[in-house]
């Protein structure tokens, strides 16, 4: 008799987007008329920079000749990319080989993936709020997952437990949901706290380039001693709008070494095996976001979505609302007004301003009570839905 992995017995039923979504698409189904605007899920609304469109066409043209054609790639990536990855961290002081870079289909997958070549015994720790794939993926594999509390007197910024032996360390900055970001004394007593125990740090540094300010760290390997204890994941979903094409990449470096074995060669190996690479096509235009051109169009998305955000922040700042995030994230992290519950938030919002928000008990205990609003609309519905917002919710 085949048995299940029963283990997925303890993950909730329903991942918290497909919640939400469901919700509000209820809601419209009762009420057709009404015009919903969605800052929920963290998804952009940008277009691809021309340059990009322009690189993909080159990579489609490219398998229409038998000259140019390319089948099966190398699983790790082609080394055009992973070149000008090795470039853009050099931009932030970071030397790396650039075959201790992994091109992927997304940051979200290799964080799930990357347990493959871990043991189960693993301890786990995590932030509390905290984006649910991380802790429901090891709750899929049967891990130990401990946690840490981040709330307004840390500034959702946890720092390390020296009383929790932890293995995995789950970090990310800028952070999915709060907005919060670790500046460079915070991540390096997380380094050191790592190497003195001798465990991984899993670091998200999927909204990297929201950062602005140059004292605040953009990878993790900035701070000093990162290499032998941290990974680092990264996408271009959000930094280039490839939500749907799909691309992203993973850092495993040389110097990572537990149990006297060089994690990158494991990481190769269970890519080889299980992975068959991104496509040609996605790498292309992958690649030209790092072209000059490229980044200066980058660039003019990102402060597209930064100036949604202010536009949020100035409605919570009139409001006398907390909130943490909006600055250097693409995420407005705030208290639910009148002493709220999470979704009791969000049906309010829903039904006296038709807005749909992201209530942060979604992810986690430490959520409750709290609210997510996204800045990846256009400038329009922002504007809107703050607007009804601030109505429907000044005193």
């Amino acid at each position: 008799m085949a048995h299940i992995n029963s283990n997925y017995l303890n993950i909730k039923e329903s991942y918290l987007f497909s919640e939400v979504a469901k919700r509000a698409n209820a809601y419209k189904a009762e009420h057709p008329e009404a015009d919903v605007i969605r800052l929920g899920i963290g998804d952009v609304t940008r277009p691809l920079c021309p340059t990009v469109i322009d690189a993909l066409h080159e990579g489609v043209d490219a398998m229409a000749a038998t000259e140019t054609f390319k089948g099966y790639g190398p699983e790790q990536g082609y080394d055009f990319i992973k070149e000008s990855l090795k470039a853009y961290y050099a931009e932030k002081g970071v030397d790396l080989d650039k075959d201790e870079i992994f091109i992927s289909d997304g940051a979200k997958s290799d964080l799930g993936n990357i347990l493959d070549i871990f043991s189960k015994d693993n301890l786990v720790l995590v932030p509390d709020p905290v984006y649910p794939v991380y802790v429901d993926t090891n709750t899929m594999d049967g891990r130990e997952i401990a946690y840490l509390e981040a709330n307004e007197a840390n500034g959702f910024l946890p720092m390390p437990n020296y009383d929790i032996k932890a293995d995995l360390i789950y970090l990310c900055s800028p952070n999915n949901p709060t907005g919060a970001v670790y500046n460079r004394e915070q991540l390096a007593e997380w380094v050191k706290y790592a190497n003195d125990n001798n465990s991984v740090i899993f670091f998200d540094a999927a909204y990297e380039c929201f950062v602005s300010d140059p004292s605040l760290p953009r990878s993790i390997y900035e701070i000093e001693g990162a290499k032998t204890c941290a990974i680092e994941f990264c996408s271009f979903s959000k930094t280039a709008g490839f939500t749907g094409t799909r691309c992203g990449y993973t850092v495993v470096p040389f110097d990572l070494i537990r149990d006297d074995c060089v994690v990158n060669k494991f990481w190769l190996r269970r890519q080889t095996t299980k992975f068959n690479g991104v496509s040609y096509i996605t790498q292309k235009g992958a690649a030209a976001v790092f072209t000059e051109e490229g980044k200066k169009q980058i660039a003019e998305n990102i402060d597209y979505y930064k100036q949604n955000a202010k536009t949020i922040t100035e409605t919570l700042d009139r409001l006398g609302i907390w909130y943490c995030g909006g600055k250097h994230s693409p995420y407005i992290w705030f208290k639910c007004p009148d002493n709220m519950g999470s979704w009791e938030f969000f049906d309010a919002l829903l039904e006296k301003a038709n807005v749909v928000g992201t209530p942060g008990e979604g992810f986690g205990e430490n959520g409750k009570g709290y609210f997510r609003l996204t800045s990846f609309s256009t400038h329009e519905n922002t504007i809107e839905a703050m607007k009804r917002f601030e109505k429907a919710f000044s005193k």
